[in-house]
C-alpha cells in the first residue's frame, strides 16, 4: 500500500475502499442507462454492458496508478445520448460511424495531452469560474438525484414540477437523504454508502408488502436480483467490439467528411470540459488545487482519460470521461488510488454479479446524489460578488449546468461572458491569452451545435 501514500493522505485501506464502494453505488446507475441509450442506436446491449464494464475497469485502473487520485471513470452520460439519438437515430449514419469518431476523438486527446494543452486549458480558466464549476456540478447532480427518484419531473408549461410525493421512491428518497445527513451528523463511516443500502433495504420491504408495485412499463422494476438469463451477457460483446464503418462511409462524400470531422469537434469539446469541470469539481472538494489554482498530476490524470476513450470506442462504447459521482468517494474520506481500485474491483463484480448491482435502484442512490450536491455548494462563497464582472460569469458557469444538463455547457457560457464583460469593463489585464482563444472556440462550439441539432 506504499504505493498509494496513504500516511501522507491522511487515510487508511478502510476508508478508501469504503469510499471506492460509495462511489461505485454513485455511479452504478450507467451500466444499466448506457446499454439502454447505445441500444436505441441498434448496438448489442449485453454487449455494451460488458464495453462499460471493462472500458470504466481500464480508465479507473489507469487514474489509480498513473495520477494516484481516487476519480472514477465510465462511459459519459450525454455523450452516449448525443452518439445515439443526433449521430445515429437523426443523423442518419452508423453507429460503427459514431465509434470511429469516439475512437478518433480519442487520439487526438491523446496528442493534446503529451502536448500539455489540456493542461494549460485547466490552469487558464479563471478562479471565479473554477470555484462556480464546484457549486454548479453540486447542483448539477443533486438534480439528477431529484430527477432519477420522481421528485422532480418534466412538465409542459413550467418545464420542471414537483413530483407525486406519497410514490413510494420519492418518499423512500427523502427518507434516505435524512438517514444519510443524521448518519454523516454523527459520523458514521461510509454513511452514504450506508444510506443508499438502507433506503434499498426499505424498498425491499416496501415491494414485500405491496406499496411499491412492480410494473416494468412504468419503470418500477423489481428490487430483488434476478439471476436467470446471466449467461448471455458476454453473446453480444463480439457483435459491437473493433467494429468500425467503411471507408465510403466516412469519406464517400464531401458531406459525411464535413459531418464526420464536425462531429469528431463535438465529442472532443464536450468530453475536454466535462472533464475540466467534474475534475475541478471533485479535485477542489478534496483539497488537490495548490494556491496557484493548479491540479498536480494534471497531465497523467488527462492521459488515463484519453486512453479510456480510445480503448472504449474499440471495445464498443461511447466516449469515457471522468465520473463527477467521485465526489461522493472523496466525501467518504477517499484520497488516493486505492479509492479508484476498490471502485473498479466494483466493476469487475458487477461483470459476474450484475443482477445485484443492477437491482439497486436509482431512488436509493439519489440521496448519496443530492447529499454531495449540497456539500459542494461551499464553492461558490469564494466567490467575490460585489465584482460583477466576475460574479455573472460565475453564476452563469453555475447556473447553466442543472439548466443545460451539460457541465461543458456552464463552462462555455461562463467563459464567453467572462472575457466579454472584463475587455468590455476595461479589465483586459485579467484575462488571459488562452481565455481569448477559448472563448472564440467557445462561439464556434455553439454555432456548431446549432447547425447538427
Amino acid at each position: 500500500m506504499e504505493f498509494f501514500k496513504l500516511k501522507e493522505n491522511g487515510t487508511t485501506v478502510k476508508k478508501e475502499v469504503i469510499a471506492g464502494i460509495t462511489t461505485f453505488m454513485t455511479m452504478a446507475y450507467i451500466l444499466a442507462v448506457n446499454p439502454d441509450i447505445l441500444g436505441a442506436a441498434g448496438m448489442n446491449r449485453h454487449g455494451v454492458f460488458v464495453a462499460t464494464v471493462l472500458s470504466a475497469v481500464l480508465g479507473t485502473v489507469l487514474m489509480a496508478l498513473l495520477a494516484n487520485y481516487p476519480f472514477a471513470l465510465a462511459p459519459g452520460m450525454g455523450l452516449n445520448a448525443f452518439f445515439a439519438y443526433t449521430i445515429v437515430i437523426k443523423m442518419g449514419y452508423s453507429w460503427q460511424f459514431a465509434l470511429a469518431a469516439v475512437f478518433v476523438e480519442g487520439i487526438i486527446f491523446i496528442l493534446l495531452t503529451m502536448c500539455n494543452v489540456r493542461e494549460a486549458l485547466f490552469n487558464a480558466i479563471p478562479n471565479c469560474i473554477k470555484y462556480s464549476i464546484s457549486a454548479g456540478i453540486g447542483l448539477f447532480i443533486a438534480f439528477v438525484g431529484f430527477k432519477n427518484a420522481g421528485v422532480v419531473v418534466a412538465d409542459e408549461s413550467t418545464l420542471v414540477a414537483l413530483g407525486s410525493m406519497i410514490e413510494p421512491q420519492t418518499v423512500l428518497c427523502m427518507v434516505g437523504v435524512i438517514i444519510t445527513i443524521v448518519l454523516m451528523k454523527r459520523q458514521v463511516k461510509g454513511a452514504m454508502l450506508f444510506g443508499i443500502l438502507i433506503t434499498w433495504g426499505l424498498g425491499i420491504i416496501a415491494q414485500f408488502t405491496g406499496w411499491y408495485v412492480v410494473n416494468p412499463e412504468a419503470g418500477m422494476y423489481s428490487l430483488l436480483p434476478d439471476f436467470s438469463g446471466t449467461d448471455s451477457l458476454f453473446a453480444g460483446f463480439n457483435e459491437v467490439a473493433f467494429k468500425f464503418p467503411s471507408m465510403s462511409e466516412i469519406f464517400g462524400s464531401a458531406e459525411s467528411i464535413f459531418n464526420f470531422i464536425v462531429v469528431v469537434f463535438s465529442f472532443l469539446f464536450v468530453d475536454l470540459f466535462d472533464t475540466l469541470g467534474a475534475l475541478m469539481g471533485v479535485a477542489s472538494k478534496a483539497n488537490y488545487i495548490n494556491e496557484k489554482g493548479e491540479l498536480p498530476r494534471i497531465k497523467q490524470v488527462f492521459l488515463a482519460d484519453a486512453i479510456a476513450t480510445t480503448a472504449g470506442a474499440l471495445m464498443g462504447t461511447s466516449t469515457v470521461t471522468t465520473f463527477v459521482e467521485s465526489t461522493a468517494g472523496v466525501m467518504e474520506g477517499g484520497r488516493t488510488g486505492l479509492t479508484a481500485i476498490s471502485t473498479a474491483v466494483c466493476f469487475i463484480l458487477a461483470l459476474f454479479l450484475s443482477p445485484i448491482f443492477l437491482a439497486i435502484p436509482s431512488f436509493a442512490t439519489a440521496p448519496a446524489l443530492i447529499v454531495v450536491g449540497v456539500l459542494m455548494l461551499d464553492g461558490i462563497l469564494k466567490v467575490d460578488f460585489s465584482d460583477l464582472s466576475e460574479a455573472l460569469p460565475a453564476f452563469l458557469t453555475m447556473s447553466m449546468m442543472p439548466f443545460t444538463g451539460s457541465i461543458a455547457d456552464g463552462i462555455i457560457f461562463g467563459g464567453i461572458t467572462y472575457v466579454i464583460i472584463k475587455v468590455l469593463s476595461g479589465k483586459r489585464k485579467d484575462v488571459s491569452i488562452v481565455m481569448y482563444i477559448l472563448a472564440v472556440l467557445f462561439i464556434i462550439k455553439l454555432a456548431l451545435s446549432s447547425l447538427i441539432a
